[in-house]
């Protein structure tokens, strides 16, 4: 009897032995497949990013709307203020987009509005100026158009970046190296403005009489960015995906329920649900349909389980009182940043008198638009490898529960040095105040040669501030709804740049026209009256600016240690 059993158990043992080695490979296979998808879609990220930051060249022929099509230093920070309200404001709607249908949307959308966007620029600045301080040309366009074009293109800006980071943020989330992960394609954001400046002042520029090289040409250049960043946002919509996204909600949806804020949820209360019955056909029939309707009913819940939860976390975000105070001190602190980087050109260009040889500039805008993007993406991968190697552990959410806040501590046997992310944001926030009280001292007045240390101070802590506050966002609120609670406090920086933007044109204004007055009544005119030189341009505007970083230093560091703060609560921030 037994010599007759032998044989099945023995079949049974291959074919079970064969079925696990058989699911074993399948399981290698689609991690592998998984992993392909994660870094195409990473290296894509990266490239989107490398070409996305084209705003950050503003600097360098932002003074060519001054001197060639005659605006006032208020109506070139219109056009840059425009674009940077566009660029900010609409963050939270394309990250809940993005959230919901997935980056390559974004990025179709980024490419068409990018080509639309330069092209008009364009054709706008080759047209001339009309009706600007007095002004007119025949062929010329109106402002608005300009600042049309803008608004374009920081919509543009928004789209691309927001498909790119989020790509990154949650395909890299869980991971060891999440820091090192976001601050990638964001550092390559920085780096963007850097080389097209380069490509722009080495290559597309403008020959003077004499056959040297002169200013950029901004019609070549800005076709050339409509072309470039066409082809990339077209590529992002092929390679930009989103892996195992369906495990990320159900994590997330398990965590609810161990915090116990899953009681009385509709979306609870709604889960059970039958799939009909079928009365007639054969067997095959019958379980055919069977089973293409219990397909289509796990495709719906996972869909409906997706956008509860989503809307929920988005509740929770807006409900946690330390969102605001960060949100708050991001809007001091980024403001000035934006205002330096935007003004980069006509600051420099008050450290002498007017009309010097320009063979005698010891520096230009496009050398500093070149510091400020290689320092913010230095600082960026830095500060991003730094969290990751010091910053305490982090665990994907942290509801207010009392069990979840103890659960996210650290081991208490562990004795391991960390320093928190915190103390690495309000390190960059010093950067950025050095380098405007550094500007606003006159130390650099009549010397140019200086203005390095300017540009790398301030690029570096803008730079990592712009890495470290999302990076904080998905420590704290976790990476399902990043698009969304990314994009609400990115929204602020449009507000603060606009502020700044508006206070250096007037001081910038007000200076150059006592200067005018001083010389005898306003002789040399009319260029008096839109160029400025001198400390008096823009020290009142950088002290200012110096105390509002402060300011923002203080709420973000109240929202660690203060009342119901992230210390207080348990998070390893």
């Amino acid at each position: 009897m037994a010599t007759t059993r032998t044989p099945l158990l023995s079949n049974d043992r291959d074919s079970l032995r064969s079925s696990s080695s058989s699911s074993s490979i399948t399981r290698k296979e689609q991690r592998r497949r998984h992993d392909l998808t994660r870094y195409i879609s990473f290296a894509s990220a990266i490239t989107s990013c490398l070409c996305a930051g084209s705003i950050t060249a503003y600097s360098l022929y932002g003074h060519l709307f001054q001197e060639r099509l005659r605006y006032t230093q208020l109506q070139v920070n219109i056009v840059v203020i425009a674009a940077e309200i566009a660029l900010y404001l609409p963050v939270s709607l394309f990250g809940y987009i993005c959230d919901r249908v997935g980056p390559a949307p974004l990025s179709f959308a980024s490419a068409i509005l990018f080509a639309v966007g330069y092209l008009l620029a364009a054709f706008t600045y080759r047209s001339g100026a009309k009706d600007v301080y007095g002004y007119t040309a025949e062929r010329g366009w109106p402002l608005a158009v300009m600042v049309t074009a803008f608004v374009i293109i920081g919509c543009a800006t928004t789209l691309m970046y927001l498909s790119a980071v989020t790509t990154c943020a949650k395909n890299f989330g869980k991971g060891k190296h999440k820091g090192l992960a976001l601050a990638s394609p964001i550092a390559a954001f920085g780096l963007s403005g850097m080389w097209q400046s380069q490509v722009g002042s080495r290559i597309l520029y403008e020959k003077r009489p004499d056959g040297s090289r002169g200013d950029v040409d901004v019609f070549k250049f800005f076709v050339f960015l409509a072309g470039t960043l066409l082809v990339v946002g077209m590529a992002g919509t092929f390679f930009l995906k989103i892996v195992d996204e369906e495990e990320l909600i159900d994590e997330a949806v398990e965590e609810l329920e161990r915090s116990g804020l899953l009681e009385d949820s509709a979306f609870f209360r709604g889960a059970e649900r039958g799939y009909g019955s079928f009365e007639s056909g054969s067997d095959e029939e019958l379980a055919e349909s069977r089973r293409a309707e219990e397909v289509k009913a796990h495709a719906d819940e996972e869909a409906r389980k997706k956008t509860w939860l989503l809307n929920e976390e988005t509740r929770r975000f807006l409900k946690d009182h330390t969102m605001w105070w960060l949100a708050a001190g991001f809007f001091f602190v980024s403001g000035p940043g934006e205002a330096f980087i935007t003004n980069l050109g006509t600051i420099i260009g008050t450290l002498y008198p007017p009309y010097p040889e320009p063979n005698r500039l010891p520096t230009t805008a496009a050398t500093h638009v070149s510091i400020v993007a290689v320092t913010s993406t230095a600082a960026r991968i830095i500060f991003g490898t730094l969290t990751d190697l010091l910053a305490p552990p982090s665990t994907t959410h942290h509801y207010a529960s009392a069990s979840n806040s103890l659960a996210s501590l650290p081991p208490r046997s562990s004795s391991r040095f960390y320093i928190s992310r915190v103390t690495f944001l309000l390190l960059s926030a010093i950067f950025l105040s050095l380098g405007q009280v550094l500007l606003a001292s006159g130390l650099i007045q009549n010397h140019g040669e200086r203005f390095w240390l300017v540009s790398s101070l301030i690029g570096s802590g803008y730079g990592s501030l712009f890495s470290l506050t999302p990076l904080m966002i998905s420590v704290i609120w976790g990476v399902e709804n990043f698009g969304t609670n990314w994009g609400i406090v990115a929204m602020v920086p449009a507000a603060g740049a606009t502020f700044w933007g508006v206070v250096y044109s007037q001081v910038y204004q007000m200076a150059a026209k006592a200067r005018s007055s001083s010389l005898h009544g306003g002789v040399g005119g009319e260029e008096e009256d839109i160029l400025c030189y001198g400390k008096e341009c823009y020290a009142p505007t950088f002290w200012a600016m110096a105390v509002s970083v402060w300011i923002g230093c203080a709420l973000w560091i109240w929202a660690w240690k203060g009342p119901g703060g992230w210390s207080r609560r348990g998070i390893p921030v």
